[in-house]
């Protein structure tokens, strides 16, 4: 059976308020939480950014659930620090945190003033990063002088007993072929269904082990209008080209770049205002995955999980 979770995103909502979120979503039915980790939003109109590792701890403090976190290692963090981060969380609540790890995007990099490498690069050092995180977790003494992150004779003190899942974050198909040489699973985010498919499709036939997670990005508002409306204010920059996506620094930027028409929102969210039509294009989308992450991008998030209760749960546990 699929397990249904929620998506805190740190973008739009105060820490404290997604603190109530996510306590609310358990008591709504949802099985499971992960956020997003950005210093800026992608946007002016989100307006917030709060520090996840901080929240992660009240989160998991404050609830049953599981949590996941989407991380970048390798600029603004440096692995040995994002390493002692997953261990921490993981050691005090044991087999309840995952982490995912992605290139990032120079919105959230770029105030180290160092360059923004571009891909071929970025993939380079996620993975030393990678080997790096997991080298220290199964309690070895890293040293790496040379490469493109150096780490000295570092380690880590307080581990968890059990080894904590390290998932490939990937947007493109192509990526998730790429991330299932070293991952311990996937997550990508939906777009059209064929797109999601293929993403999927590509990570297993490469050999990628482990679960498959989706988050999907919905606007579930009481009337279409309002759907539409809450979309386009709070998610427009979901519609920047992809060639774009990973390389503007500033919510500026993405504001400027974004195409807010109808089609290219339509791709970025699932639009409705009603129960039955969102869990019917929601399954369509988490087909094969083992977890699907719901986003509700609209503002308020208590009115969405009270409807999640009353309406979306049931009919996607259904079908599911």
């Amino acid at each position: 059976m699929t397990v249904i979770g929620y998506h805190a995103s740190h973008e739009q909502h105060s820490p404290s308020e997604l603190l109530a979120a996510v306590q609310l979503a358990e008591r709504a039915g949802f099985e499971a939480a992960m956020c997003s980790d950005h210093l800026a939003p992608w946007t002016r109109r989100q307006g917030e950014s709060g520090f996840a590792w901080s929240w992660l701890g009240a989160a998991l403090a404050t609830t049953s659930l599981s949590f996941g976190v989407v991380n970048a290692p390798g600029q603004r963090y440096h692995p040995v620090i994002v390493a002692q981060a997953i261990a921490t969380l993981a050691e005090m609540f044991p087999n309840r945190f995952w982490a995912s790890l992605g290139s990032g995007e120079a919105l959230n990099e770029h105030v180290t003033g160092d360059p923004w490498p571009e891909k071929p690069a970025r993939q380079r050092r996620l993975r030393e990063c990678v080997d790096v995180i997991r080298r220290l977790l199964d309690g070895e003494q890293v040293h790496e002088p040379e490469g493109l992150v150096r780490v000295h004779r570092a380690r880590m003190w307080s581990r968890p007993a059990e080894r904590v899942p390290l998932l490939g974050a990937a947007a493109s198909a192509d990526t998730a072929e790429w991330v299932a040489g070293w991952a311990d699973g996937l997550i990508t985010v939906a777009s059209t269904p064929g797109e999601t498919r293929a993403v999927l499709e590509r990570y297993r036939a490469a050999g990628g082990a482990g679960s498959a997670r989706l988050q999907v990005h919905l606007s579930f508002g009481e009337s279409a209008e309002q759907a539409v409306r809450e979309a386009a204010d709070q998610w427009a920059h979901g519609t920047v080209p992809g060639e774009l996506m990973w390389e503007l620094p500033e919510p500026e930027d993405y504001e400027a770049a974004a195409q807010v028409s109808g089609e290219a929102l339509g791709r970025a969210v699932v639009i409705s205002h009603s129960a039955a039509d969102l869990a019917e294009r929601i399954a369509e989308l988490a087909d094969g995955f083992d977890h699907v992450y719901l986003h509700h991008v609209g503002p308020d998030q208590q009115t969405f999980l009270r409807r999640c209760e009353a309406e979306l749960l049931p009919e996607l546990r259904r079908i599911l």
